[in-house]
């Protein structure tokens, strides 16, 4: 009986690449029950995903599955020996996760980035809201990513000839009071500057920024679903099968420092056009063909 542990920082939404894992897994041979044991823990903070790490440890688990880059820090730090398959970080060389991206060199490998791209998120965003002038930036000054995407933000702002209100955001109430703050022109979109804020307030981020009336940009299609007006990343849910693959590989005997880290290749455009009509926007038909998906 083969013992994974899965862990993710972010209450409002599971990762969208579990559903994949698993069915991929279950693909490769495993049975739930049979022949593997899932462990998925869905964790407050990085704190949370420290104290869990430590109990798969202790609980002798096979492998650790970390989503995004808290969890990942969180493995990181709790064990050297342990193996831990990351999913959604952003860029494990930088972030100190492994030592290059052909040779890990430790006992961690997986799937490097969020198809975060900031500055081509920032051109759609211009397309689709045509009098977009002024941007609502909400980062978390705690994120060690911060720094790297409010600076290719501002690149790209400048270069739209876009203002960014930028916001320093720590948790719900921080949100809750920015938004009330807002005055009317202050802001005409929305986008996050911080991985840990899409993991962890991607829903009450959106019902804030939808209570004003305001298009929020995003990375991943799960909040595009929920009435974000459109997201622009990596496939996230392809993401989950290449993780179960690894998965099976370390199982088999294979050793993370052997297993290259490999990058997002795979990216799309999914556009809400609901929240599109409901916004009194009318997406240019150049944008709607290029779009891998469009939820009515």
């Amino acid at each position: 009986m083969w013992r994974i542990g899965l862990m993710h920082v972010g209450l409002d939404h599971p990762p969208q690449s579990v559903a994949t894992f698993r069915d991929t897994l279950t693909a490769l041979g495993y049975t739930e029950g049979k022949n593997v044991q899932l462990d998925f823990r869905n964790l407050t903070d990085e704190t949370a995903a420290r104290a869990a790490a430590r109990a798969f440890i202790q609980e002798r688990v096979d492998v650790i599955v970390a989503f995004e880059n808290q969890t990942a820090r969180a493995a990181k730090g709790a064990t050297s020996e342990l193996p831990v398959v990351f999913v959604h970080v952003t860029d494990p060389v930088a972030d100190g996760l492994v030592q290059s991206l052909a040779r890990p060199g430790g006992n961690l490998t997986g799937f490097a980035g969020l198809g975060d791209v900031p500055a081509k998120r920032l051109e759609v965003f211009k397309e689709l809201v045509p009098q977009l002038r002024r941007v609502l930036v909400l980062f978390d000054p705690q994120d060690p990513v911060t720094r790297r995407v409010r600076g290719e933000l501002a690149t790209a702002g400048a270069a739209l000839k876009l203002h960014l209100v930028e916001r320093g955001v720590n948790h719900a109430a921080d949100i809750d009071r920015t938004f009330q703050a807002l005055k009317p022109g202050d802001a005409e979109g929305v986008v996050l500057a911080s991985p840990s804020l899409y993991s962890t307030y991607s829903s009450h981020i959106l019902r804030r920024a939808a209570d004003r009336r305001l298009p929020l940009a995003s990375h991943w299609r799960g909040i595009v679903e929920q009435g974000a007006l459109f997201s622009y990343g990596g496939n996230l849910r392809a993401v989950g099968g290449d993780a179960a693959r690894y998965v099976d590989k370390i199982l088999q005997g294979a050793k993370p420092a052997d297993l290259p880290v490999q990058e997002m290749a795979r990216f799309e455009l999914v556009l809400n056009l609901k929240t599109a009509k409901a916004l009194g926007l009318a997406i240019p038909p150049s944008t709607l063909m290029r779009a891998d998906e469009v939820l009515q």
